[in-house]
């Protein structure tokens, strides 16, 4: 895969056409619900995810070309510099846009209002006389706005030029915009970063996103496109994608996040040193394993649960004694033990499941088990879902807990739903240690 900036002062090229190039070229903008760089210098996101696909489905190579904005991007699909977008694009409401042609549609959405949560939340638009609410360039917001002016003369609808809506959303956040008009899909992710920015209602009909196409694009791309996006949604695999980018998004509250926030800030570098020795030994990501500690402890070494389960990683006994941990209260052995601990549990895993799913299900497997764990696997299977798959495991897991369906299991009861509530809580922590907390590069790296 090749990543190419795209925008003003590039000279005028076009892409060699479908069928005659091994090279699929793809525009897209950079972003959270996009395509974007992680922590180990891979490129992923949703869009990416399913370009990457479909690239490799052709047996062609993605090349994605960055564009700074909405108005750069669509000016090099209509004239053809790359052969389609993939960039979160909402259709318009009334279904087209000049020069361009959209795909089948892959997720959908709704334009929110957002404010800062420091000031009272609007009730309606009425409340918003004399307020200034800022918006990107976007078909079906501006149709939204250019309505909504006609209704309200006193607010100051305001589009702006930002990079992404993750810059837009943050301008709200720091109180430099009053409020914000974004998708749905956009304030989801946003929330996470930005705890004091929320929702206030629905602004206008929803929508979907789809990819876009020149109008004369290339009859067999458009057949391979509908193809593509037919077969991902009848095997499930367009489901667990976008579960890999929002199926974790719902559990956390406000205060939650604000808290999170203030121990990651404080306490957490007192521990990092630690989380960072045991990156070196087991090679998970330090923030990983810093999430899975405060979820379990919320970083207190001191923490004892009636169960009897003790420290930083809330080890049991058992678990201690087999990882020569001396004292669970300890700070640096429970946080090595438990990585090594949660290193033993993915090794231990069917080769079958694939990341990143295979981390979510171990970190089930340290909360509910391997034995349930292996249960809730059978379980999918009889239900015809797919053992393998994270977004299917979630859905049997809190099955364990009804007699109908753990009586005919051989480990019986399991609580399996709290082991999915922690997943959740646990890619959310780790969320945001990626966005506010820079990479550890490992002297060395063991597997256990």
């Amino acid at each position: 895969m090749l990543v190419a900036l795209g925008g003003c002062g590039i000279s005028e090229w076009h892409v060699p056409p479908f069928g005659s190039t091994k090279e699929l070229v793809v525009a897209t903008v950079n972003g959270p619900s996009t395509f974007y760089e992680d922590s180990q210098g891979n490129y992923i996101g949703l869009e990416h995810d399913l370009v990457s696909l479909f690239a490799q489905q052709l047996g062609m190579r993605a090349k994605f070309v960055v564009y700074g904005n909405r108005e750069e991007l669509v000016d090099a699909v209509r004239h053809h510099k790359v052969h389609f977008a993939a960039a979160g694009l909402a259709i318009p409401l009334e279904g087209t846009e000049s020069g361009l042609k959209f795909g089948p549609t892959y997720f959908g959405v709704k334009p929110q209002l957002v404010f800062n949560t420091s000031g009272q939340a609007p009730k309606n638009l009425d409340a918003l006389s004399g307020k200034r609410i800022a918006y990107l360039d976007d078909p079906v917001i501006s149709a939204i706005v250019g309505q909504l002016k006609a209704q309200y003369p006193a607010i100051d609808f305001s589009q702006i030029k930002a990079s992404s809506s993750d810059e837009l959303l943050s301008s709200v956040s720091e109180g430099t915009t009053d409020y914000a008009i974004a998708y749905s899909n956009q304030v989801d992710i946003a929330e996470h970063y930005y705890p004091n920015i929320t929702t206030a209602f629905d602004i206008g009909k929803g929508t979907s996103l789809a990819w876009a196409f020149p109008d004369d694009a290339d009859q067999a791309l458009l057949q391979k496109v509908q193809d593509f996006f037919s077969g991902i949604e009848k095997d499930g695999m367009l489901a667990r994608l976008a579960d890999r980018y929002y199926g974790h998004i719902y559990r956390l509250d406000q205060n939650d996040i604000v808290s999170f926030l203030g121990s990651m800030n404080g306490r957490l570098d007192t521990l990092r040193p630690y989380f960072e020795e045991a990156e070196d030994i087991t090679g998970i990501d330090w923030r990983l394993l810093a999430a899975v500690a405060y979820q379990e402890s919320h970083w207190d070494e001191q923490a004892t649960s009636p169960t009897g389960v003790r420290g930083m990683m809330m080890l049991t006994s058992d678990t201690a004694d087999r990882l020569k941990v001396t004292n669970r209260l300890d700070p640096k052995q429970s946080i090595v033990a438990g990585a090594r601990y949660l290193a033993m549990l993915k090794d231990d895993l069917p080769p079958s499941i694939k990341e990143p799913d295979r981390t979510w299900f171990a970190i089930a497997a340290y909360n509910v088990g391997t034995a349930h764990l292996g249960d809730a696997r059978i379980l999918a299977e009889r239900l015809k879902l797919n053992p393998n798959s994270w977004l299917d495991i979630k859905e049997t897991l809190p099955m364990l807990s009804r007699s109908r369906f753990f009586s005919s299991l051989r480990h019986g009861f399991a609580r399996g739903g709290e082991a999915v509530i922690m997943v959740s809580h646990i890619r959310n922590y780790y969320d945001i240690l990626q966005k506010y907390k820079p990479s550890y590069s490992p002297v060395f790296k063991t597997n256990f």
